[in-house]
């Protein structure tokens, strides 16, 4: 398996399988409580076989190229995650998303691992439009969507069903000629 250096603090980016949904497990236990305000993502891996089909249909998706999902490791303990949600290859458009557990966070490690993905997207992959959607209440998302350098295209209303309330969806994008500017 291969991973990706985040920088000099031991973080790494890399996939996950199916074979590790047993780690996958242990890790949405401990990040469950801060995602699920937020995100069902966490509540989607509840034992072991929901664990290995949440994997299995983020490697189904990466098949069909339409869809990746990797974890972040934080000196080999997996703390955390980004993805590319959806992935249009012929459209030119993709979603990238993340979580990430309490102890992990602070440290920058979401903005440069989704720095990895949308580099390759937009330069191996020639995507042109990526996206990031979160919660209007989900600050520390929003906050990295800012530091990437994306621009608040605006706000789906009441758009996301979640434990009984309907949140507003917060759409930020950035262009691939932007990306490629502010790497300049």
């Amino acid at each position: 398996m291969f991973a990706v250096s985040l920088g000099e603090d031991g973080a790494e980016l890399c996939p996950l399988e199916v074979w590790q949904a047993e780690e996958l497990l242990a890790h949405m236990d401990r990040a469950r409580p801060a995602l699920d305000p937020w995100i069902p993502f966490a509540s989607q891996a509840t034992d072991l076989p929901s664990a290995r089909v949440l994997l299995q249909r983020y490697a189904d998706k990466q098949a069909a190229d339409t869809g990746r999902l990797y974890g972040i490791r934080l000196d080999g303990v997996l703390v955390g995650g980004v993805m590319f949600r959806i992935f249009d290859a012929e459209g030119g458009n993709c979603e990238v998303g993340c979580w990430l557990e309490p102890d992990a966070t602070g440290r920058g490690l979401v903005t440069r691992a989704v720095r990895v993905l949308i580099d390759w997207a937009v330069d191996v992959r020639s995507m042109h439009r990526i996206e990031w959607h979160a919660s209007a209440g989900n600050t520390p998302s929003i906050d990295v969507a800012r530091r990437l350098g994306m621009t608040r295209d605006g706000v789906l209303r009441e758009s996301y069903p979640y434990h009984g309330v309907r949140h507003d969806t917060e759409i930020w994008s950035v262009l691939a000629p932007e990306w490629r500017a502010a790497r300049a």
